[in-house]
């Protein structure tokens, strides 16, 4: 029972996972999942911090208490979306990338009004912090190619190695997504591609990159977010709001950096599909509110979210 439904709940993170705007770690949050994921994850580092230590009798002992029914339960269905997903969601960047840049909006939008909500004690700093960011980023994104609609894998090997590392912070931080990181290195279509037409390669490097990033993120973060929260926020609100230089829906989608006015005819579906993004994302983040209240209020029920 407890499989079948982390197999459930590993198919909506990975529909997730592959939508630029949607982290999975925000329906980790909606699913109430989110604590038991962190606590997974670590129990997975402690073993390799072990290794690398030399302390193999410790790595055993620490192997034996990875919840390996839920993770693995868990990345199953993650994997399976992703990879039976990834064929049709580069067909529909393929063939409409004003409409899909025009929900990318509304999607990261929405993610910027999550992460600011996440703010502890919002200050002045926190807003020079975020101006700077997105500042840099819009100048950066200006002078750097722009991203492709093309799924051809034309990156150097080694890039989807560091694509792998950097996107999957989005697992520990709910409200930025994994593939808007990929978006915004011009990888995203490429991942995509890759996972579509069964280039082992790129996959298995990716998934590396991916590995070792976890391994990191998750002791990184997680100090980062306990002495600087509100900073680490403020400079991915920053990030995410520079990224319109690539996400604006015209002329070309996200395949240009260039800034322009909509066509006769374009204003209208890029808008619409930019509205049913930020609305369907704040849905989620107002489930995921209340969940969250569910479980701080005394004596509520503990559901079997808790890896085992």
């Amino acid at each position: 029972m407890l499989a079948a439904k982390q197999l459930v709940r590993g198919a909506l993170m990975g529909s997730a996972d592959l939508v630029p705007g949607v982290s999975g770690g925000t329906v980790a949050l909606v699913l109430g999942i989110y604590r038991s994921l962190i606590d997974a994850l670590h129990s997975g580092v402690a073993v390799i911090v072990k290794v690398l230590r030399g302390d193999m009798r410790g790595a055993w002992a620490a192997l034996k208490d990875v919840p390996w029914l839920w993770i693995l339960s868990l990345a199953t269905g993650i994997l399976a979306v992703v990879f039976f997903g990834a064929g049709p969601l580069t067909r529909l960047i393929e063939n409409y990338p004003v409409e899909l840049a025009g929900l990318f909006c509304g999607l990261i939008a929405a993610a910027v009004v999550i992460c600011w909500r996440q703010l502890v004690d919002p200050h002045t700093r926190d807003f020079q912090v975020a101006g700077l960011a997105a500042v840099i980023t819009f100048v950066l994104l200006g002078l750097s190619p722009a991203g492709s609609d093309d799924a051809t894998v034309t990156a150097p090997i080694w890039v989807f190695f560091i694509g792998g590392a950097v996107a999957i912070t989005a697992m520990i931080l709910p409200g930025i997504s994994g593939s808007f990181l990929l978006l915004l290195m011009g990888l995203y279509a490429q991942v995509l591609g890759a996972v579509r037409d069964l280039n082992f390669l790129v996959i298995v490097v990716f998934a590396l990159g991916c590995a070792t990033g976890l391994a990191v993120s998750s002791t990184t973060l997680r100090w980062l977010l306990e002495r600087h929260h509100d900073a680490v926020l403020a400079a991915m609100i920053g990030l995410m709001v520079g990224s319109i230089r690539i996400l604006w829906p015209w002329p070309g989608g996200f395949t240009t950096a260039e800034l322009g006015m909509p066509a006769e005819g374009e204003l209208l579906v890029p808008t619409l599909l930019a509205v049913v993004g930020l609305v369907v994302v704040l849905g989620l983040d107002h489930v995921a509110t209340r969940l969250r209240t569910q479980e701080d209020v005394p004596g509520a029920e503990v559901s079997d979210t808790q890896p085992r």
